[in-house]
């Protein structure tokens, strides 16, 4: 039962958060945070990610049923019940609780905030197309969370990476609904493919992916990191040239999405050891 529960929350899409929240824990430590920060940090981003997608499946359920591409899920086929879903995401929220009070008290102070990004996601497209955002913030929380658990503040370099990895993930999540854009309408499912077309959906990743650098080069200046920062900021850039591009070549929208999911991992990689680097360059 665990490796399909694993398979059904994406275990893997972790990965996806994991290097930003090192980059708040870096920039707040102007360096490497300690090996303690290092594991709760991990262990809060797992149960978050954990909680979230649990909640997504569970929630989702009925929904997943009527759409093909997302009718094999476990819920939707009744291979897991929707109480395995539950109790898993139930489990990802006390990690979190757990990782945040071997924290500080504001890491603590911030968990309702976080828990409630988590818990209304799933219905934010349910009646707004916004919801691509709401995941976004969702995940800027890793960041913006790590820098807390690092520093016990809050600075505007800090708030930059947040928004950054807001859109950044909104973003791509807007590509990622384009494959479902024809359901999405049928049913009533609000996105930014659905309410304003395909087209928007392939223009507007574009620009928030171009914001997203601009709102990381200023959080560079902010945090006063060393030029090997700045490399990465331009990987940022080299990214959305390269979705641009993308969106010439690939008709397929499956193979469109598996493409920028590849690139956007490889990014957010590189991104963490350029900011390891740029404090580097200063030691």
């Amino acid at each position: 039962m665990i490796p399909r529960i694993l398979r059904e929350i994406r275990i893997e899409h972790t990965l996806f958060a994991l290097p930003f929240a090192y980059v708040g824990a870096v920039l707040a430590a102007r360096g490497l945070p300690t090996l303690w920060q290092f594991i709760w940090i991990t262990l809060a981003v797992l149960g978050a990610r954990t909680a979230a997608m649990a909640a997504n499946r569970y929630i989702d359920r009925d929904i997943d049923k009527q759409n093909p591409r997302t009718a094999r899920r476990a819920l939707a086929t009744g291979e897991l019940s929707p109480r395995v879903m539950l109790w898993t995401g139930i489990a990802g929220i006390a990690l979190l609780v757990l990782s945040a009070s071997q924290l500080n008290r504001l890491c603590v102070a911030l968990l309702p905030l976080a828990a409630l990004g988590i818990l209304i996601y799933p219905f934010c497209k349910r009646f707004t197309w916004l919801t691509h955002f709401v995941l976004g913030a969702v995940d800027g929380f890793a960041p913006l969370g790590a820098f807390v658990a690092v520093s016990g503040t809050i600075t505007p370099a800090a708030l930059l990476v947040f928004l950054a990895v807001t859109i950044w993930v909104a973003g791509f999540d807007v590509i990622y609904a384009l494959m479902d854009r024809d359901v999405d309408v049928e049913q009533n499912i609000r996105s930014i493919p659905a309410r304003f077309g395909a087209e928007s959906g392939r223009r507007l990743p574009i620009l928030l992916h171009v914001a997203m650098v601009l709102l990381l080069a200023l959080a560079g200046i902010l945090a006063q990191v060393g030029p090997i920062y700045y490399a990465g900021v331009a990987f940022a850039a080299l990214l959305a040239w390269y979705e641009n591009r993308l969106f010439g070549l690939s008709k397929n929208l499956f193979v469109l999405n598996e493409r920028v999911f590849v690139s956007n991992m490889a990014f957010s990689v590189s991104f963490l050891v350029t900011t390891v680097g740029g404090f580097a360059w200063h030691a």
